[in-house]
């Protein structure tokens, strides 16, 4: 079976929610069966514009809001934080696999060597929340003796980080974004699966949960927190039926998967108009930069708020902009948040680009509910390449 590049990404996009093939429920059990179904979703502090775990969550949800997540977090224990690839929030029902993972194990070299400088503080830091219950870093004083070099944490910060890499304590709640950490047994439901699956269990979930975050992937591309799939366990998924390979053309006859439900979804709906998504640089569909530039025509996307300014090609906080299944824009924006003012620094369109008039609409409309989200209800409109669009955009989110 081969399949075209083009159709290669239908399943992408289905897979990850961005094509409209997706009925949710209404209010946060819509956010809960977002983070279910894509299998995390990336936490990140910049706040230049709202912060990307709520983005992402947007982006497939527009009548979503910030407390959504929190109360999956602080009250219905739908979500917990651990690392995927990074720190996310990640499916509660998936803890029993995330759980061998913790432990001393977990940690990097340096934790590993303050774990045994500092016990100290590790038992003061646990024992306190033992007898107080759920605390932050801020709720513990620096010594001013204290200085490890080492981000000048205070000694109290470090040990709560350690402890939840271990599994030890969790994050009960967020506070001004700040974690209040607790021990684990008093976070954990009591209904929780905390079995430690077999090594079969862990390779299916493996490729389920790869092929659920990535919708088509090539082989070595079937991973899960940096552990491959065993080879055996996605053949026999694809010999029982429940995951379909192919060739794409153009990718030198790499086989290639996907979850058979979404190859037959996306073969019984046709493509109808396309849908704009301003994306997170931390959205599930472009983290994987590589896999990125293979499956959408060559596209290359840095984020570039880790470089010095002098080196920025496009911006401090550049967000893609999907129109279909290609990506045609980038733009830098801000939330100006006293002025409700939603700026934006600069739009760039794709040099191959040129169907301004067929995607102004879809874009004007996609600016507002996004500057909404933000908290804005007027713009500020800088730079926009190539220039003869900047005034048609204005008229449109000026309409």
């Amino acid at each position: 079976m081969k399949i075209s590049l083009s159709t290669a990404r239908q399943l992408a996009l289905r897979a990850h929610g961005l094509d409209g093939g997706w009925t949710l429920p209404s209010g946060k059990e819509g956010a809960a069966q977002i983070v279910e179904r894509l299998g995390y979703v990336q936490i990140d502090t910049i706040h230049v514009i709202q912060r990307a775990h709520h983005h992402t969550l947007w982006t497939r949800f527009p009548q979503y809001a910030p407390e959504m997540l929190d109360e999956l977090l602080a009250k219905d224990r739908r979500v917990f934080e651990w690392w995927t690839h990074a720190m996310a929030y990640i499916p509660m029902r998936d803890y029993r696999f995330y759980a061998p993972r913790m432990g001393y194990d977990a940690l990097w070299g340096r934790q590993r060597e303050w774990l045994v400088q500092y016990a100290d503080v590790i038992t003061h830091v646990k024992e306190r929340i033992r007898a107080e219950g759920p605390l932050g870093a801020s709720d513990f004083e620096k010594p001013a003796s204290f200085k490890t070099g080492w981000w000048d944490w205070k000694p109290a910060k470090q040990a709560l980080e350690i402890l939840a890499s271990m599994g030890e304590l969790m994050v009960t709640r967020r506070q001004n974004f700040q974690r209040i950490f607790d021990l684990t047994e008093r976070v954990l439901p009591p209904d929780v699966d905390t079995t430690p699956p077999t090594d079969e269990e862990l390779q299916r979930f493996i490729v389920r949960f790869a092929l659920n975050t990535g919708g088509v992937l090539r082989a070595n591309e079937v991973q899960w927190s940096r552990q491959k799939a065993d080879p055996a366990a996605l053949q026999a998924l694809v010999d029982e039926g429940e995951v379909t390979k192919f060739e794409v053309e153009g990718l030198n006859g790499e086989p290639c998967y996907a979850l058979t439900d979404v190859v037959e979804a996306v073969a019984q709906s046709p493509n109808g108009e396309p849908h704009l998504h301003i994306l997170s640089p931390f959205d599930n569909l472009i983290i994987d930069r590589r896999w990125l530039k293979a499956f959408f025509d060559g596209f290359e996307y840095t984020i570039e708020c880790y470089v010095p300014e002098a080196k920025r090609k496009y911006g401090y906080f550049v967000l893609p902009i999907l129109w279909g299944d290609r990506f045609v824009a980038r733009l830098d924006s801000k939330a100006d948040r006293k002025p409700k003012t939603f700026v934006i620094k600069r739009l760039l369109f794709e040099p191959n680009f040129d169907e301004y008039d067929a995607v102004l609409p879809a874009l004007a409309e996609k600016l507002r509910a996004f500057a909404a989200f933000n908290g804005c209800d007027n713009f500020a409109v800088e730079e926009v390449q190539p220039e003869n669009v900047k005034a048609p955009l204005i008229q449109r989110l000026s309409a």
